[in-house]
């Protein structure tokens, strides 16, 4: 899928809400925290332009009659996510000044990524926000063979009742278990911010948004002639989820607030996915970098966060301006170390790697010949 400025827009939009979200823990300030205070709806964002791009990377072949090639789907999940995650982590285990918090999960459960499911978010807050890598490995993980059973004979019921079902699922499920909580935030972490099964609705919208593309391309194209009118409603959405997350924690924003966030983040998404409309082709100058090293941006930004405010919190708590420049340019400086450094190289040798896959069997067609 070539790339499109509005989904990198998108991405760009993403990355910077997520990293003023957490700069105001690092040491920011309160005179940005209106920037701030929803930026953890940056990951729902993330996860639905991950569920419509995974999910139209395997959809597409399912609905010409082909199974995906997994083994070219997985290496590239591989060679995207692995190494640059391992660098961080290095960090994270070998150098304790580079923690945003004193506690630390042990390494294994990075490595299974089962951090998000086991973490005790009270005493080890340090790359916590590796939870959101975890629910995308295991989207990655389960999805495909979801997708070839849904698909084995593709109804347009099917796909909207497997999508209702789940949404009211993750509606019961958080309703319950917020009744069960106490007033320890942690535990509302730990037990409904986190765990894979409370935070499917973006990924699922997005996936939502890839079925109606490869099984119903007339509805697409339609819809996507009309992206102006799809933004708009996206933003009016996010306006409603907004409101309804004022109380963060609460009733309302715990069962109710993350659905309607995804929902306004896949209407965000389909009209940045437009290629006949300006929403697809929106240019902001800046947002095709952000957007290529959001990954890395995401995994470093808390740990450069850190060493800054080690080395000069206490001179930029006064300072708000320069202390938003300084927190920027340490997360700058630290992604892009990271996405020139490990994430790019790796990229390259997965394109490489893809390549020499792909002509094997023709060499191979050509010798028995």
């Amino acid at each position: 899928m070539s790339r499109l400025p509005g989904l990198d827009l998108l991405r760009a939009i993403a990355i910077v809400w997520v990293m003023f979200f957490h700069a105001q823990g690092a040491g920011l300030g309160s005179p940005w925290s209106p920037m701030s205070q929803f930026g953890w709806m940056g990951v729902d964002l993330f996860f639905a332009l991950s569920g419509y791009l995974i999910g139209w990377q395997l959809l597409r072949p399912l609905s010409q009659g082909r199974l995906p090639d997994f083994k070219d789907f997985y290496l590239r999940r591989a060679l995207r996510v692995l190494p640059a995650f391992w660098a961080v982590l290095a960090l994270y285990l070998l150098w304790p000044a580079f923690r945003e918090r004193p506690g630390l999960e042990q390494g294994w459960q990075f490595f299974t990524f089962t951090l998000n499911l086991l973490i005790d978010y009270e005493h080890n807050k340090a790359f916590s926000h590796a939870w959101s890598l975890c629910v995308e490995e295991h989207f990655y993980l389960l999805f495909p063979l979801l997708a070839i059973a849904l698909t084995r004979r593709p109804a347009l019921w099917k796909g909207a009742g497997a999508t209702l079902a789940l949404v009211l699922a993750g509606i019961a499920l958080r309703a319950w278990v917020w009744n069960d909580l106490d007033d320890n935030a942690n535990h509302w972490v730990e037990r409904i911010y986190y765990p894979t099964w409370m935070r499917l609705d973006g990924l699922l919208f997005g996936v939502a948004l890839a079925a109606l593309r490869a099984y119903r391309p007339r509805g697409w194209d339609a819809m996507m002639r009309r992206s102006g009118w799809l933004a708009l409603a996206g933003v009016a959405v996010l306006a409603l989820a907004i409101f309804l997350s004022q109380q963060r924690l609460g009733f309302v924003a715990s069962v109710f607030g993350f659905p309607v966030v995804s929902l306004a983040m896949a209407l965000l998404v389909a009209a940045g996915a437009s290629e006949q409309r300006w929403t697809g082709h929106l240019r902001v100058p800046g947002a095709a970098w952000l957007a290529a090293a959001s990954f890395s941006l995401y995994l470093i930004h808390k740990g450069a966060f850190a060493l800054m405010a080690g080395a000069y919190g206490e001179v930029l708590e006064t300072r708000p301006l320069l202390a938003f420049f300084a927190y920027a340019g340490a997360a700058l400086a630290g992604g892009a170390a990271l996405h020139y450094l490990i994430e790019r190289p790796f990229l390259r040798w997965r394109e490489r790697l893809i390549r020499r896959r792909a002509q094997a069997p023709a060499a191979s067609e050509a010798a028995a010949a």
